[in-house]
């Protein structure tokens, strides 16, 4: 083995370097060649900075600023000349930049102080063209809401704007009903009063007409008058103190804001009760706290609309409603109220914290969690500059799908925007949601913006985007999916790198992204890495991908490396030790048993597939070679009339000339009783007594039943001829696939 090699492989197996090769990485500025087109954000157009609107559905309210523009664009260039379109076009999008520009800087504010930043910035360097043009755009321009990057504020931030939007809804709701019920109530004392001695009294009555009329009517006499003209149907006053009860406990509720309709002698509630929470920890104390006030008014509803129809009788309801809550509420009447949002990091995860996240998720209560990971690559316990990726996440994650009743979404923060839809289906679903969300945002450890960090996560598998929706079915299939993910069904997603080689010749290769070059990305794990010099490339230098495939016997002849960058984009090779190979098998071992319960290679289905395979080619190895002459014995009688009930089996279908293409028959001697023909229609299709099939009745079935038993023979023996039925659905496109079987 040369020298060159030698050390190479030495630093692979050790992780140590001797003398100056290979070299160390340490302040090289490397990033992973198939990152080096992401230097400058504000240069590209991608899905960030977005705009948080408070106006429209709760989907409208997260718009990406290049979809705004790309509405914008479309709105003001419609019906504008070609050359005024282009102009347009061209200043739209330079602002658009101008804008991310200023976001990627630390800019922070509304949409139109940021275009006003941008307009001046532009003007200022005479890009900014006429004015008229640029006042068409903004008046195009109809979005206005706070931006946001993807950075270390973005996972909350989102989250909690579209859980108010969901909660916005909810409480639009709540508040009809709770007005209607409150104004009803009112209606219903307000009758009985009228009736009484005191709302018929002279004072009252001269009360209601007002002072203008006082003087024309003797009041006095109006009240005695009433109070003999009919009989007055009397509330009991259990009744009465019981509405009364109800309108005090939905005035007073602190759940929504006070109902508008309480009238002047509702009283002043108290402020709502927050329901946003910083540790799950506050957030059940609280509920549990609340739970008293939530059952007595989830009661109050009840028998509200029950007093409201007149339906509600105390010899029946007294005693039912006096334990109304005592074994916890239905989720559907919990799913009037607002939900808890709970906002935890998860560095803030250890020892009581972590114990009330379970104790959250396997309560069945409308409890959302966001989990926000700031860092997924952690020194593992044993040290020795091993590491683990995404543990903490992993743990949380797979613990609450396995509870089979909360809904879960993982992703990284560059996909949040993607991810809108299945936010929103979490945030409304009755019962607890964990949404765990990688930042990318981990510090000084890496010189990658947020954005690409989370994107490089979700490439390398080190964070695979999942959900599982308990509510989307009855298994599996149906509850998760994987399909987020580039390049599903591969180990790692492989992508296109160009580069210029010495010559000046453009040169195009493939390159896998695995979890070692997510790892390259942290300078906490330079040391794992080292510089292949260009002139001690050689062929033992193989991808990481490849590496990772091979089983090793032995010492290595060969060296994963990765294909890096500098600061100047000068491509470079660099080694990986063996511990960071040992990390992306794990890695990869953890993507194959999600891509399992997404159905993707899934074990058992590819062994059901081997089985029947085998058993397929058991039944083929039976099968009579077609140059070998048959002798058969008499077998089952033929029918009556074979032209009309179809072609007699066995010695009868080879003694005659060669059959017509447009006949219907089955070559019986080469059938091989696998009970497709007869599953499908069992009296079109019959076996004779050598258990062969044979056309029993011709009009027993369909044309189209005919063709499909031809498609599933799995010998090639049924031959479906002409339809015998012209006026048969569909006889086009049957006759087409019957043309393979003639």
């Amino acid at each position: 083995m040369e020298a060159d090699t030698q050390a190479h492989v030495a630093f692979f197996l050790t992780g140590r370097r001797t003398d100056a090769e290979p070299e160390p990485v340490e302040g090289l500025g490397l990033r992973p060649a198939l990152l080096a087109g992401y230097r400058d954000l504000a240069a590209l157009r991608y899905d960030f900075p977005l705009v948080l609107t408070a106006r429209g559905g709760e989907l409208e309210r997260v718009q990406s600023l290049s979809a705004i523009f790309d509405e914008a664009l479309t709105r003001v260039c419609t019906g504008a000349g070609a050359a005024d379109a282009a102009a347009l076009r061209h200043l739209g999008l330079r602002l658009e930049r101008e804008i991310r520009g200023l976001v990627v800087g630390g800019f922070r504010g509304l949409l139109s102080a940021a275009w006003s930043a941008a307009a001046a910035a532009m003007e200022s360097k005479g890009e900014a063209g006429p004015a008229d043009r640029l006042r068409r755009l903004r008046a195009a321009v109809t979005v206005e809401g706070e931006l946001a990057d993807c950075d270390e504020a973005l996972p909350a931030r989102l989250v909690r704007h579209a859980w108010a939007a969901v909660q916005s809804r909810k409480a639009a709701s709540f508040q009809r009903r709770l007005e209607r019920l409150v104004l009803r109530l009112g209606e219903i004392l307000e009758a009985d009063f009228e009736r009484s001695e005191a709302g018929r009294s002279a004072a009252r009555l001269k009360a209601s007409v007002g002072g203008g009329f006082a003087g024309a009517f003797d009041f006095d006499s109006l009240s005695r008058t009433l109070a003999t003209a009919r009989p007055r149907v009397a509330f009991s006053e259990s009744r009465r103190r019981r509405i009364s009860d109800l309108l005090a406990t939905l005035r007073s509720q602190r759940f929504f804001s006070a109902p508008k309709s309480g009238g002047a002698d509702s009283g002043v509630a108290e402020k709502p009760f927050e329901f946003q929470f910083a540790s799950c920890g506050e957030a059940l104390a609280s509920l549990r706290g609340r739970m008293p006030a939530l059952v007595a008014l989830a009661r109050a509803i009840v028998v509200a609309e029950l007093e409201i129809e007149g339906l509600y009788s105390e010899a029946r309801h007294d005693g039912l409603f006096r334990g109304f809550g005592d074994n916890g509420l239905d989720p559907q009447d919990l799913a009037a109220f607002p939900d808890y949002l709970v906002c935890v990091n998860a560095s803030c995860l250890h020892g009581d914290e972590h114990a009330q996240l379970l104790e959250v998720l396997s309560s069945g209560l409308p409890i959302k969690v966001l989990l926000q990971i700031d860092d997924i690559l952690e020194e593992s316990p044993y040290g020795e500059g091993n590491l683990t990726t995404g543990t903490r996440s992993r743990q949380v994650a797979s613990m609450a799908m396995g509870l089979n009743e909360v809904y879960v979404l993982q992703a990284p923060a560059s996909h949040l925007y993607r991810f809108r839809e299945p936010i929103l289906r979490g945030l409304r679903l009755a019962g607890p949601a964990l949404f765990s969300v990688y930042s990318g945002a981990s510090g000084a450890t890496s010189d990658l913006p947020p954005y690409v960090l989370a994107a490089a996560a979700l490439e390398s598998r080190a964070f695979p985007a999942f959900a599982y929706d308990p509510s989307a079915g009855p298994n599996w299939a149906s509850r998760f999916t994987l399909e987020a993910n580039p390049r599903l069904e591969l180990d790692w997603p492989v992508q296109p790198l160009v580069y210029e080689d010495e010559q000046h010749q453009r040169v195009t290769v493939d390159l896998a992204f695995t979890l070692v070059d997510f790892v390259a990305c942290d300078r906490r794990y330079a040391r794992h890495l080292a510089r292949v010099p260009r002139a001690k490339w050689n062929s033992h230098l193989i991808p990481v991908d490849e590496a990772l495939s091979r089983e090793r016997k032995g010492l290595p002849d060969s060296v994963p490396c990765l294909w890096m960058v500098d600061e100047r984009d000068v491509l470079q090779r660099v080694l990986a030790d063996e511990r960071l190979l040992r990390e992306a098998r794990r890695c990869r071992e953890m993507w194959h048993s999600l891509q399992e319960l997404a159905g993707v290679h899934n074990s058992h289905a590819e062994a059901l597939l081997a089985r029947e395979r085998r058993a397929w080619e058991a039944r083929a190895q039976q099968e009579l070679p077609a140059a070998v002459p048959i002798v058969t014995v008499a077998s089952a009688p033929a029918p009556a009339s074979s032209s009309a009930r179809g072609v007699a089996p066995a010695a009868e279908a080879n003694a005659g000339p060669e059959r017509s293409p447009d006949e219907s028959y089955i070559e019986t001697q080469r059938c091989s009783t696998c009970n497709e023909c007869t599953n499908i229609n069992n009296k079109m299709f019959a076996y004779d007594s050598n258990k062969q099939a044979y056309i029993a009745d011709l009009d027993a079935g369909t044309y189209a039943q005919l063709v499909e038993a031809a498609e599933s023979c799995q010998v090639a023996a049924i031959h479906p001829g002409k339809p015998r039925n012209p006026r048969e659905p569909d006889l086009d496109a049957l006759q087409k696939r019957a043309a393979a079987f003639r």
